[in-house]
């Protein structure tokens, strides 16, 4: 954006900044850029948005790797891998659930325990998504269901730990 633009767009530009704080500041700004007026330069709604955005990423690879188990086909191996992942899929969103829950009723004296607790939420969402994938290490599956499971899962990952650096950054 030119210094003389005599339209500046703050939303955007404090979202461009934000992002940029992040691992992937590409994918965090790619999916909070429709939220940007919302947000505002609020860092909590901020927060509470990425959250949002990647307990919808784990719902929707919930929905893919359901899906592929009912797949024709897969091994015996490859069917316990795949339910495997879908338990942890199913713990991470919960996980976030609980951390979007917490951020929009985040206030008061405790403040700082509240966002320890959404922290650990995160974190925890981010190991389950590690250990699904861990689990086609052990095992020979097909590059197809492994290639459909892991864009998935890489999608929730990147959008978690960018939420999890902006909430890192929050100020209280």
């Amino acid at each position: 954006m030119a210094a003389s633009s005599s339209t500046p767009e703050p939303h955007n530009s404090y979202l461009l900044r934000a992002c940029n704080s992040t691992t992937y500041p590409q994918i965090c700004y790619k999916s909070l850029f429709s939220y940007a007026s919302t947000i505002n330069s609020n860092p909590q709604k901020l927060c509470s948005y990425a959250l949002s955005v990647a307990l919808k990423a784990a719902r929707n690879a919930s929905s893919t790797v359901t899906k592929l188990s009912k797949r024709n086909g897969l091994t015996h191996s490859e069917a316990l891998v795949v339910k495997d992942c879908i338990e942890n899929i199913r713990d991470s969103i919960d996980e976030l659930k609980q951390s979007v829950s917490a951020m929009s009723n985040l206030g008061g004296a405790n403040m700082e325990y509240q966002l320890g607790d959404i922290k650990t939420w995160v974190s925890a969402a981010l190991t389950d998504d590690d250990t699904c994938m861990e689990g086609f290490d052990e095992v020979k599956v097909s590059l197809d269901v492994k290639n459909a499971i892991s864009k998935s899962i890489v999608n929730i990952a990147r959008l978690a730990s960018n939420a999890l650096s902006l909430i890192n950054s929050l100020n209280y």
